[in-house]
């Protein structure tokens, strides 16, 4: 490193916005730029103890799927209870992001971040020592609180304090994490009932997740404030300040920060409820940030629900009438290793997500991943011609859901939340992410309740058809309302919305 020196390509003195600097390239002595703008140790912490909220989502939601059949046998669960534990840590994700994950407007970032985390731990650490049923449901609708409030708040952390160059590689990788959450859900679900194959195994899966939930909490502590929110706010000297801990590098760059003065009092006019998501400025970018996003999740969480139970049963083996504990541990186990098989497509999926996202933008990405989860069910759909013998009938099924769970991966899954934390001006960005994925779980707690209804009712071609309907719905809405935010600067989100 000795041309760490730096090339004087700033003025001294010269204000720029809280973004430019962070998009700003280093330099050395002889006027070559630093290959990528390598970001700082800070900026890759933060990125870091943002993965941990998408990963407990996946671990919790699939563990729990695990976890089902070893509650139900150890509590008698009728029908409804069942229905009561898939749902209540999606109500509670519901209502977290729209009614904890907006306070990072009001509170700041940091604050948030730290507090949502300490309240997964909490929750995390009683769900463990559970007497009964209605506890059990009590703390997973805790947990979901905390992990809404990580939609938009782990998000904004991201977005606020990276380079608008790679920022949607950056917020979908962190995204990413919950498919790899998933398969670690399955995977230690799997060990557990290996180990302690006993109904009580799934207090062993839960206590899993304390240590490094801990250890994230920790770690919360200790990242620095949105430079950006504390702008907004109009606190010059405090924004300077976090934006030189953020961008801490070697070598240094820029030599020095002079953010331009921000008028307070214009600031504290700005209108900053919930109203304001609701103004001609701002209803583009609420249209296109929930409803593709709800019409997602209808397709993504069914379909999550449904596919397993084909998988379990085409694996072979599997015994039909638990007679004892073995069977159950036995049945579950192979329900685990049937859903990691799809936990392979949508890390495959996030994957391509993250290596285009910044090259071929959000908005196009999106409609070629509804439009492929069309294609995925409708070839699943044409199962239902074929009798149960007939082979083409499970290839027909694994070709159409594997093609639809990376296709959702690729597309809506990753884009929409991608799209919702970008499209929003600072003063609203964490109320607009939040109330967008809380209407989009609106559509994931409906199809956890009615999928299985409409199964036995109206059948699994009709049902298929439905889905295919929405995805093209979908992508429809997208391209009607489409707000390309590659490379946007978050400064300018407002400004150019107005």
């Amino acid at each position: 490193m000795d041309q760490a020196v730096i090339a004087e390509k700033v003025k001294d003195g010269d204000a720029r916005t809280v973004q430019d600097y962070i998009d700003e390239t280093p330099f050395w002595a002889d006027g070559t730029s630093v290959p990528d703008g390598p970001m700082s140790g800070m900026q890759w912490r933060i990125w870091w103890l943002s993965i941990a909220g998408k990963f407990f989502e996946g671990l919790v939601v699939f563990m729990t799927g695990v976890a089902l059949p070893l509650l139900a046998k150890e509590w008698d669960l009728t029908a409804a209870q069942h229905g009561m534990v898939g749902a209540a840590t999606l109500f509670g994700i519901l209502v977290g992001a729209s009614a904890l994950g907006a306070l990072s407007d009001y509170f700041g970032r940091k604050p948030m971040f730290v507090f949502e985390i300490g309240l997964f731990t909490l929750f995390l650490a009683l769900i463990v020592v559970s007497p009964g049923f209605v506890w059990f449901i009590v703390c997973l609708f805790g947990l979901g609180l905390a992990l809404g409030c990580d939609y938009p708040t782990a998000h904004v952390m991201i977005s606020e304090s990276t380079p608008s160059r790679i920022r949607g590689r950056l917020v979908l990788g962190a995204s990413g994490f919950q498919a790899a959450g998933a398969l670690a859900g399955t995977a230690v679900g799997y060990f557990a009932l290996s180990l302690d194959p006993d109904v009580g195994a799934w207090r062993w899966m839960y206590g899993a997740a304390l240590i490094p939930a801990l250890l994230v909490l920790i770690g919360r502590f200790y990242v620095t404030e949105s430079p950006h929110w504390l702008a907004e706010m109009g606190q010059d000297q405090k924004a300077e300040h976090e934006l030189n801990r953020l961008l801490q590098r070697h070598p240094p760059y820029p030599p020095q920060f002079n953010l331009p003065a921000a008028k307070a009092e214009a600031a504290a006019k700005k209108e900053s409820g919930y109203r304001a998501l609701f103004k001609k400025k701002n209803r583009r970018a609420l249209v296109l940030a929930s409803v593709p996003w709800f019409l997602q999740d209808l397709g993504t969480y069914g379909i999550g629900i449904f596919t397993p139970t084909i998988l379990a049963a085409s694996l072979g083996h599997k015994r039909e009438h638990a007679q004892n504990v073995a069977d159950l541990v036995h049945n579950d186990l192979l329900a685990a290793k049937g859903a990691a098989m799809i936990d392979v497509l949508l890390l495959l999926g996030i994957a391509v997500a993250v290596l285009l996202s910044d090259k071929v933008g959000r908005i196009k990405l999106q409609v070629v991943g509804f439009v492929g989860c069309a294609a995925g069910l409708f070839i699943a759909a044409q199962s239902a011609l074929f009798s149960n013998d007939d082979p083409l009938k499970l290839v027909l099924i694994f070709a159409g859901f594997m093609l639809f769970n990376f296709m959702t991966n690729l597309g809506p899954n990753a884009q929409t939340y991608l799209i919702a934390g970008e499209v929003f001006p600072t003063k609203v960005r964490a109320k607009g992410a939040g109330l967008a994925a809380s209407f989009a779980k609106i559509g994931a707690c409906t199809t956890a309740f009615l999928f299985p209804i409409l199964l036995a009712d109206i059948g699994t071609q009709a049902l298929l058809y439905i889905l295919v309907g929405t995805s093209v719905l979908g992508a429809l809405i997208t391209w009607l309302f489409r707000i390309e935010t590659k490379g946007v600067k978050l400064d300018t989100v407002g400004v150019e919305l107005e």
